[in-house]
């Protein structure tokens, strides 16, 4: 049994859970999730299942979407509205829309976040949540992430809504607290759920109830969320070199696509996925990093 499922997680399951739920569900021990989702969130989980197990990796550089909502007038040491408070202020009105828009455009493109100490981050192998449950300082580094684009939905009493694109590693709790900083009011976020990652949509999503029903008839193909990668259809010939960890030179290669490095594909031979390659430059020849196929 092999392939992923586009898991709706509900608030209140951690992702570990939801991989647990999907093994039972499948029966299958070969399962694992790409990209945690905060246990108060909800949405996409995408969940591999078998020898798309060996795919999560690539499903790393993929974008990610997000509908969040942003409460002003406190702000807290989760960055959410189950933590502990550590700032108030009273909020007789939100910003202007001019105002909110132009906070909008400083945050998009390539911005520096420090990523909330209640996270699943790994600090010398432990994780931060379960440092900072000991009683012990964490102390996170900021890092660069990309946000590619945010829009404002609505705007109310104290609090407004929007849509956020973005790279992976990026927390939208740390978004909605660096934006109440640039606006001068505390804030942190009330809502959070993930409306896509990569070609995982929202809308596509099933539900714990749906998977007990649909069990492994919910499995999409182990192919289907690669379409960012460059397709490369190998020679029915070269198959069992390519099985057996051997190269592929194809000069033609480079000059159909003319790379700068070297590209990661996904492999076909006769129509069918058979694994995960790479074009070497320097070699001017295919390398197989992940032979899928049986």
């Amino acid at each position: 049994m092999d392939g992923f499922v586009n898991f709706l997680k509900p608030p209140g399951m951690t992702s570990h859970d939801a991989v647990g739920y999907v093994r039972r569900q499948l029966g299958e021990k070969k399962v694992g999730h790409a990209g945690t989702l905060d246990p108060g969130a909800a949405g996409v989980l995408p969940v591999a299942v078998g020898r798309a197990t060996r795919l999560i990796e690539y499903l790393d550089s993929v974008e990610k979407a997000y509908r969040a909502e942003l409460v002003f007038g406190f702000s807290t040491d989760s960055g959410d509205d189950s933590g502990s408070v550590v700032e108030r202020a009273d909020v007789f009105a939100i910003p202007a829309r001019e105002r909110l828009l132009e906070a909008f455009a400083a945050f998009t493109g390539t911005i520096t976040q420090v990523p909330p100490a209640h996270s699943a981050i790994k600090i010398n192998g432990r994780r931060a949540c379960d440092l900072l449950r000991e009683g012990k300082q964490v102390e996170i580094p900021s890092r660069q992430v990309e946000i590619h684009s945010l829009k404002l939905l609505q705007a109310g009493k104290n609090h407004i809504a929007f849509d956020v694109v973005c790279s992976k590693g990026t927390y939208i709790r740390s978004l909605c607290t660096d934006l109440g900083a640039h606006l001068g009011i505390p804030a942190t976020m009330s809502f959070l759920v993930r409306r896509a990652v990569g070609s995982f949509a929202l809308a596509d999503a099933v539900t714990a109830e749906q998977l007990a029903e649909l069990k492994e008839r919910a499995l999409l193909p182990m192919d289907g969320c690669l379409g960012h990668l460059t397709r490369y259809d190998l020679r029915p010939d070269r198959l069992k070199a390519f099985s057996n960890g051997l190269l592929t030179h194809d000069r033609y290669f480079q000059e159909r696509h003319q790379p700068e490095g070297d590209v990661i594909l996904r492999v076909y031979c006769e129509g069918e996925f058979i694994g995960i390659g790479h074009f070497d430059v320097e070699k001017m020849a295919i390398l197989p990093d992940k032979v899928i196929a049986r």
